[in-house]
């Protein structure tokens, strides 16, 4: 599989990637990294497996799972020295030293995963809509991730805009919220496509369960148009005689922090209002890991595992959250 709208050459780091690989030790041994291992090698997959090797403090990428022998996320990861398999997940659940899993394949494909990864003690990760295990948003609620068996990272969109859903409700009560994700047509391969239904149903709940709107609804664009647009994320939130100074800040304030583990997450649009009604807009940009830079819906994603992935391997150390 090549990457969207063409190559962007995944070994033009080849050497920082060996380096980085290289310094991981056993934990078996008193590692100072916790080994994990990702199921899906697709677009999703191989983009979170270079930035895991690239830039991960605390785990050490030790297998990828896929059912393609001739796939080019299994042909990547064999050459970066992962061990591999196309014939299922037995030999990577039967290995004890991997501790933390991530589903990168479908909410279906995780719905049938997600008890085997819990009877065989492993902490699943999931990119995938399927609303298993505890959501999590890394600017809201990371610090809940360390203590839950599965993890559901929402979908896109919600890492995208419940944050800043989450700090406007911080500082106003929020009767309703609407998030309206656009992403480039290009970016969204069949997975993306299959899971337009759970991405509208998982993202409306977390941003009540999560961004603290008392009613929330979601809906996603694709946007066919070419060159392919960057990610844009609208977000209204429905506020009682709002208080735009304290709502600015506050959502300044999140963009900053979300941008520690998303560096291309904008805010484009300074909060407005118009009545009773806040209006707001993110714009993300992918670091291009292997992604091409428009698909910053699918880099969200990656960049938000990354992130958990290391916070709670940091707390499997006894290190205490990634700074």
């Amino acid at each position: 599989m090549t990457p969207l709208g063409g190559p962007v050459s995944p070994f033009s780091g080849q050497n920082e990637l060996t380096t980085a690989r290289a310094g991981s030790m056993n934990p078996a041994t008193g590692s100072d990294r916790i080994r994990v291992a990702i199921v899906g090698p697709g677009n999703i997959g191989i983009d979170l497996m270079l930035k895991i090797l690239k830039r991960s403090r605390f785990m050490e990428l030790a297998f990828v799972v896929g059912i393609d022998p001739a796939s080019e996320g299994l042909r990547m990861a064999a050459e970066l020295g992962c061990r591999t398999s196309a014939t299922g997940m037995e030999e990577m659940l039967a290995d004890t030293t991997i501790r933390i899993v991530f589903e990168a394949t479908s909410a279906k494909a995780h719905l049938a995963n997600a008890p085997r990864y819990r009877a065989f003690g492993k902490k699943a990760i999931d990119l995938t809509p399927a609303s298993v295990g505890l959501a999590i948003v890394p600017a809201v609620n990371g610090a809940m991730a360390a203590g839950a068996d599965v993890i559901s990272l929402v979908t896109c969109g919600g890492q995208a805009t419940i944050p800043i859903v989450e700090a406007i409700s911080s500082v106003e009560e929020v009767d309703y919220a609407e998030i309206v994700a656009t992403i480039a047509s290009r970016s969204a391969g069949p997975g993306t496509r299959q899971n337009i239904d759970e991405f509208t149903h998982t993202t409306a709940r977390a941003i009540e369960g999560i961004g603290g709107a008392h009613r929330g609804k979601a809906i996603i664009l694709l946007n066919p148009a070419e060159p392919p647009i960057l990610m844009r994320n609208t977000i209204y939130a429905s506020v009682k005689d709002p208080d735009l100074g304290r709502i600015s800040e506050s959502v300044r304030r999140r963009v900053r922090e979300i941008q520690g583990y998303v560096p291309g997450y904008e805010l484009i649009l300074e909060p407005t209002f118009d009545g009773e009604k806040v209006c707001t807009m993110i714009q993300v940009r992918g670091a291009g890991d292997y992604l091409p830079a428009y698909a910053g819906n699918l880099d969200i994603m990656t960049s938000a595992a990354l992130r958990i992935g290391d916070d709670c391997a940091a707390v499997m150390l006894g290190k205490g959250r990634a700074p």
